[in-house]
């Protein structure tokens, strides 16, 4: 009887283990996440310079069409529902077109971003 009682403990023990290596995979996949997040925004602040200092309308809307249909062929590829994949990348396209109007209306006397 102690015996499976030793081995359900070590069975609970890898379970856990286990839960904790996917758990620490996933942190390492969020911080990487954050960090192609925060590089995305960084490109687009000098994409907004050069339209500042080239007088490029911020609003390129071939170009947000063209980035929304590559999300959505990643989520019909990967079996993410289509609808989340627009709604993030209406939020992040949301953010860095706020995000290029300051940089943009800093070179008319705005604040810079």
């Amino acid at each position: 009887m102690r015996d499976l009682a030793d081995l359900a403990t070590a069975r609970e023990k890898a379970d856990q283990d286990t839960l904790e290596t996917l758990r620490a995979e996933l942190d390492r996949i969020d911080a990487e996440f954050l960090e192609a997040l925060g590089a995305r925004v960084a490109v687009c602040r000098s994409i907004a310079h050069y339209k500042r200092e080239h007088g490029v309308q911020m609003m390129q809307p071939h170009r947000i069409g063209v980035v929304q249909q590559r999300a959505a062929r990643f989520a019909a590829a990967n079996g993410l529902d289509p609808t989340f994949m627009k709604q993030l990348y209406d939020l992040i396209i949301g953010e860095t077109c706020r995000i290029e109007d300051l940089i943009i209306d800093a070179g008319f006397g705005g604040s810079a971003a």
